[in-house]
């Protein structure tokens, strides 16, 4: 009897593992060459809502921070289950910064670096818009802190403005027009 309980169980396991598995085919539609899958590419994320890193691939506004996500390699960490709150900054926000910095960052030597300013984006709670209060501090992820300021209506994380929000299936993103930096 035992045997036939495990048979169904196994049986049923194998299949959900081997229907995961890209095909070459579904590889190489995906830009690949018929080789593995990037691990992002095999989270399943089975609900209607884009993850965080999902939101941002489907956003020509934040084609920069994707960019940086990839280089950071941070795909497969925040497409995680989470919980997260982003603040993606939009390509306008990173081209306002030095001449150089976006390019100088994404360089392979300076990883550790870049890692270091996209965890300044990020806390590890599902935090919506109407959580944050006048003077509230966050921590982030990068072990520093920001601080929450509202302004005529509208809502700053340090001098950066929430342009607005979107939910995610494992938390928020709040597209803000500023690179939070130290």
């Amino acid at each position: 009897m035992t045997s036939s309980v495990r048979s169904p169980v196994l049986g049923g396991l194998v299949l959900a593992v081997v229907a995961c598995a890209p095909s070459s085919d579904e590889s190489r539609a995906a830009g690949g060459t018929g080789g593995p899958a990037p691990r992002h590419a095999l989270v399943v994320d089975e609900t209607p809502t884009p993850n965080v890193v999902r939101v941002a691939v489907g956003s020509a506004d934040h084609t920069t921070l994707v960019a940086a996500l990839q280089a950071a390699e941070l795909v497969d960490p925040l497409a995680n289950v989470g919980p997260f709150t982003v603040f993606a900054p939009t390509n306008a926000a990173f081209s306002r910064l030095p001449p150089g910095t976006v390019e100088s960052l994404l360089k392979p030597e300076n990883r550790s670096q870049l890692v270091q300013v996209l965890y300044h984006h990020v806390t590890t709670s599902a935090l919506e818009l109407s959580f944050f209060s006048e003077g509230q501090s966050l921590n982030m992820v990068s072990g520093g802190q920001v601080v929450i300021t509202r302004r005529d209506g509208d809502t700053y994380i340090n001098d950066a403005k929430v342009l607005g929000s979107v939910r995610a299936s494992n938390g928020w993103v709040h597209v803000i027009d500023g690179v939070l930096l130290r």
